[in-house]
């Protein structure tokens, strides 16, 4: 099995949907495969049907621990229309196709074909490599690393350099290609902001102060609004490292946003829009309207409505109360605001060694290429892992043309990965676990 494509296709099979959670054959496939390849292998969890898998490969103790994390759960594909079945893993055009071939079972497959390559070949890692695969992470992680993490930290222990997915950070508006490594995610901070205003019958118009106003008002400053701008030390890196890159005009717009007590704004003009908006989501905090609740019932003015926001905050020492300001500041003190879930906060990012490493493997493997420090505007299972110590990074290595956006596809129909891009991501995961230190 270390050929990461037929790997990838079988795991894609086994539809290891979240909800409700089928993530079990996936997991228990990969542990045989891991078993097989004279891994050590454990499956735990709270739920013996929602396992965790946990795979030591003892190495040449030239170097600590290092771990690989991978999620086995995949979002579901209900109400999109598939160019070809999402869960037949076929190979049409050159690429794999179904869901999970890019988020995340495409990645995994790349981790497991660089192990039993070593295997095969006889070879020792630097370090010894722990495989941990989870279910759960499209759905919180509670029955996946955050178990791992809440009742089994000592399989951990010890272990100084992480590697995960990278939560979808893509970048086309280069000439060359871009590798993206992420050195930090923002974290959610989902608040329920609930306003009352004046009901009645919906027949009479002209009322001031109703509710369905006020709902009015906030959805138009949250669309027309925008938070403050602020430039973290990882944002800083990734500017500085694209500005360097780009042509005239755009580099010097980067170079102006580098400014945290500058006017600058992302230059939409200029970007893709998907790369336009990727910057403005990680130069500061953001919160989006995503459900809205009031009375279901047409011929009433609702005396109350609530809107749930998905906020997320920068990394760094940013915390939930100064995103509450922020967002006051931005759409007025009327309403009440409600904590509903806090993420967890991801340590400074490390730069040097292990990320050094990382951009050689990847400068000797592509030339041309351009691996570029980036934050993510979501949030992966390396904020788990974080919390016990451990430098995480997100890393997907594919060759892939410039200006190619497969990431895109995550969580859409008809996601896709070029097959060679599969194996040139297995060859750079074996690369790098021979070089590590």
């Amino acid at each position: 099995m270390s050929d990461p494509v037929p790997l990838l296709q079988q795991m894609i099979r086994f539809r290891g949907v979240n909800p409700p959670g089928n993530e079990a054959a996936c997991v228990r496939h990969v542990a045989a495969v891991m078993a097989d390849a004279g891994a050590e292998v454990r499956l735990l969890g709270c739920d013996p049907e929602r396992p965790n898998l946990v795979a030591r490969v003892r190495g040449a103790g030239q170097a600590p621990p290092l771990l690989l994390h991978a999620h086995a759960d995949v979002v579901p594909t209900d109400g999109q229309h598939w160019t070809h079945p999402p869960f037949d893993g076929e190979i049409i055009d050159g690429h794999v196709w179904g869901r999970g071939a890019i988020d995340m079972l495409g990645p995994l497959a790349m981790m497991i074909s660089a192990l039993v390559r070593l295997h095969s070949e006889g070879t020792a890692p630097a370090g010894d490599i722990v495989l941990a695969v989870s279910p759960d992470e499209e759905a919180g992680s509670r029955t996946g690393a955050g178990y791992l993490v809440r009742e089994h930290p000592g399989l951990f222990e010890g272990i100084a350099y992480g590697v995960g997915e990278d939560g979808g950070a893509v970048l086309s508006c280069l000439p060359t290609r871009v590798h993206p490594i992420v050195v930090a995610e923002k974290r959610a901070c989902w608040m329920r902001y609930t306003a009352r205003g004046r009901g009645g019958h919906a027949s009479r118009q002209g009322w001031s102060g109703t509710s369905t106003s006020k709902l009015a008002r906030l959805l138009g400053r949250l669309e027309e609004g925008r938070l403050p701008k602020h430039v973290t030390p990882a944002l800083d890196l990734m500017l500085d490292t694209l500005a360097a890159a780009a042509e005239e005009p755009l580099a010097a717009r980067l170079r102006d946003l580098r400014d945290p007590d500058g006017k600058a704004e992302v230059p939409y003009g200029l970007l893709p829009e998907a790369d336009a908006v990727y910057l403005d989501s990680v130069l500061r905090n953001t919160v989006n309207a995503t459900i809205i609740r009031t009375p279901e019932k047409i011929n009433m003015l609702p005396s109350e409505f609530s809107v749930d926001l998905d906020g997320r905050i920068l990394p760094g020492a940013w915390t939930v109360e100064d995103f509450r300001t922020e967002l006051r500041a931005m759409i007025g003190p009327e309403g009440e605001l409600e904590l509903l879930l806090e993420g967890d906060a991801m340590p400074a990012p490390q730069f040097g060694g292990f990320f050094d490493t990382i951009a050689a493997v990847m400068r000797e493997a592509d030339p041309e290429g351009l691996p570029v420090p980036m934050v993510t505007p979501a949030s992966t299972d390396a904020r788990l892992f974080a919390g016990l110590g451990i430098a995480c990074y997100g890393w997907v290595p594919m060759l892939l043309p410039a200006g190619s956006r497969y990431q895109d596809a995550m969580h859409a129909a008809d996601e896709r990965v070029p097959v060679e891009a599969v194996r040139f991501g297995a060859d750079r995961f074996h690369d790098l676990l021979l070089r590590y230190r």
